[in-house]
């Protein structure tokens, strides 16, 4: 059995970036909250942009926001799954992967549904898409990093 520090050090990193992106899908980061300092810095960069181009922008940086965060959840229950940086590294087992994967997905699923109650935010089936496809890329990434990092062994 594991030392309870060890598991410890493993999921508290994933268990405070949960609660950080349930944190996130709150009023605190619905789109009249981020727009009021969003709108205003890309306008300072180029202040000829229209508004509709305004709006692309900030849909697209939020998008990409649920990527990355969805990514950074992937490659943190990937390694405290695997035990990676706590000194051992198992091969890459291919359910581990899928894990990992559908563990991120599951957690977007029930973050739309969590956004589905708050008044300000809706949840949406295209954001978890998008939230599977940071995951999956994170996935691909530490599985080329893995590969790699054998061939320089």
């Amino acid at each position: 059995m594991p030392d309870q520090s060890v598991v410890l050090r493993r999921w508290v990193p994933v268990l405070l970036w949960a609660g950080l992106i349930f944190w996130g899908s709150t009023d605190a980061l619905s789109v009249p909250h981020t727009s009021r300092f969003l709108k205003p810095f890309l306008l300072w960069i180029d202040p000829r942009l229209g508004a509709e181009t305004v709006a692309a922008v900030q849909i697209a940086i939020r998008k990409a926001g649920h990527m990355c965060e969805y990514a950074v959840l992937a490659v943190l229950v990937w390694r405290a799954s695997n035990g990676a940086g706590l000194g051992r590294v198992r091969p890459w087992p291919a359910r581990l992967a899928w894990t990992t994967w559908a563990s991120a997905v599951a957690y977007a699923v029930s973050d739309e549904f969590h956004q589905s109650f708050v008044p300000s935010r809706e949840g949406s089936p295209r954001d978890v898409a998008i939230d599977a496809v940071g995951a999956a890329l994170a996935v691909g990434m530490v599985w080329c990093v893995g590969r790699i990092r054998r061939r320089w062994r």
